[in-house]
């Protein structure tokens, strides 16, 4: 048996301080580290984009869409207060430079208007939101959503313009802007102006289109027919299908002896109503007159033509009565502008003088001439009045008061007033005659023929009683001619018939009332000193 201490002692192996099972963790932990690390640094920014309403937004659904490209998810949707509701989204990585104060954010939905059609592929795939990359230095992570898509993208080859207009019209945002009807551009905005008195819209114009606009462009309304009758006949003027529609802007330039230059971006135009506005020489002198006419108005509008011999030179501006309260004598009041350069006539204005000056002795020498202003039909369908000047030279002297403001012109009555007048004035000078008393000679006249009758009757011969006879008849004859006279003058006073046709029968009345009274006359004086002429006739000498 061996000794115990023959036996080998154990010796304890040291531990080991490395294992291969300990390699699958660590490699875990870099792996998610590294994931964490690439998404980090591989997440983009987080915006918040306000809108009035939340129609269409859906967390972890709606996407945002730049040029039709994925670039982030709308991850929540609250209630923003004041600011409607706050859709906060998770943007890709990169987009931070497009993420500035301009940008643009709106929900895409299906939408009709201005003739376009758009977000017709959300009827499938769902609403989401459009961007438009801003061109602004200053970054920015909050933004206010737009209610509409815009018109067009800042990255749209082009130029905006500021057009200005009375109203609307049939005008939306996507009307076609065109040129020689060709569209070129359309509407991108419109808003109401702050005192309420016009409409401000904004235009794009695409490029190269837009080096076409200069600083004498006019733009114009180009919706449904321009129609014109003239001298060449039945004219009508129409732009494409789609402004025939709903509506449209065209514009134009017209031919200029002077060179001019492109206009600048946001250069302001106004919008006229029509191309014959639009193409109308721009009135840089504008003098304001008031004219009083004792007569209606009715058919006159504001905006009527002033007229001088066929050429518009003005137009109305205001009309109202005048009642005066110690006579109680009613006029109406027209206040008229009138564009001095319109006229051959420049020395009137010329553009360098103050416009609070006038060439009052121009005006005032026009005055002595005769120029009036005077209410006329301009349409006898529809009974529309225009004011003419033009010259008379028989009306009465006026020195106008320039000091005054408005100054005010004189005036004559309209022809068909002019022509009451005038009958009036007849009436009055008829009245003046003393028809009584005539037609009570012509009863003592026929009176005294019919006792010169019955004492000759016997004792003249039958050739003379027919002479008698006929003066008899024709003193008859005078006195019913006298009686309606008398008649006509009564319709006059009472004004029944104030035409021109009343006035050529009393005239004529009148006429063979003084042949008549002549005749007999002379009848009644051949006989006094010719008694004889009824038996042997009138002698050859007319003694």
């Amino acid at each position: 048996m061996a000794e115990p201490r023959d036996i080998p002692e154990p010796v304890a192996a040291p531990k080991a301080r490395w294992s291969w099972v300990w390699l699958v963790p660590i490699v875990a932990v870099l792996i998610g580290l590294s994931l964490a690390v690439k998404t980090y640094l591989d997440q983009g920014p987080t915006i918040t984009v306000s809108f009035k309403t939340g129609e269409g937004l859906e967390a972890g659904k709606t996407k945002i869409r730049y040029k039709d490209v994925e670039v982030g998810l709308v991850t929540s949707v609250k209630l923003g207060g004041k600011e409607g509701v706050i859709a906060t989204a998770e943007l890709i990585k990169g987009t931070e430079t497009g993420l500035v104060e301009d940008t643009r954010f709106w929900v895409v939905r299906p939408r009709i208007s201005g003739g376009t059609v758009t977000g017709l592929s959300t009827l499938l795939s769902g609403a989401y939101i459009g961007v438009d990359a801003g061109k602004s230095s200053k970054p920015a992570r909050h933004f206010v959503g737009l209610e509409k898509a815009p018109a067009f993208t800042t990255d749209l080859p082009g130029t905006q313009y500021v057009l200005r207009a009375e109203t609307l019209g049939s005008l939306d945002v996507g009307s076609p802007v065109v040129l020689r009807r060709i569209q070129v551009g359309q509407v991108a905005s419109y808003d109401l102006n702050p005192d309420g008195r016009g409409v401000t819209l904004t235009v794009f114009i695409n490029s190269p289109y837009d080096s076409y606009v200069t600083t004498n462009t006019r733009f114009w309304h180009a919706s449904g027919f321009d129609i014109a009758l003239g001298a060449s006949g039945l004219k009508i003027d129409t732009q494409g299908l789609v402004s025939i529609l709903v509506g449209g802007i065209a514009f134009a330039t017209p031919p200029s002896p002077q060179p001019v230059s492109p206009a600048t971006a946001n250069a302001v135009f106004n919008l006229a109503e029509d191309r014959v506005q639009a193409m109308r020489q721009p009135d840089r002198v504008v003098d304001t007159y008031r004219m009083t006419f004792r007569q209606s108005a009715r058919g006159l509008s504001i905006g009527a033509p002033v007229d001088f011999r066929g050429i518009v030179v003005g137009e109305v501006a205001a009309i109202y009565a005048d009642l005066n309260p110690k006579t109680f004598d009613a006029s109406m009041v027209i206040e008229v502008n009138i564009y001095p350069e319109r006229m051959a006539a420049r020395q009137l204005r010329t553009p360098k003088e103050d416009p609070s000056q006038r060439n009052e002795a121009v005006i005032q020498g026009l005055i002595d001439k005769g120029l009036r202003a005077q209410l006329r039909t301009g349409n006898l369908v529809t009974g529309a009045l225009y004011i003419a000047l033009d010259f008379f030279p028989d009306a009465p002297k006026y020195k106008m008061d320039f000091s005054q403001s408005p100054a005010n012109m004189p005036t004559v009555p309209g022809k068909l007033e002019g022509l009451q007048e005038t009958i009036a004035a007849f009436a009055k000078k008829l009245d003046k005659l003393p028809l009584d008393e005539i037609g009570a000679n012509l009863n003592r006249t026929l009176q005294d023929v019919n006792r010169l009758v019955k004492r000759l009757d016997s004792e003249v011969a039958p050739e003379a009683r027919d002479a008698l006879a006929e003066g008899r008849k024709t003193l008859i004859e005078l006195r019913a001619t006298l009686a309606d006279a008398s008649r006509a003058l009564s319709n006059v006073e009472r004004g029944a018939a104030p035409d021109a046709q009343l006035v050529h029968e009393i005239q004529d009345a009148l006429r063979e009332v003084g042949r008549a009274a002549r005749s007999v006359h002379l009848l009644t004086d051949y006989l006094e000193r010719h008694p004889e002429a009824l038996i042997a006739g009138k002698r050859e000498d007319g003694k």
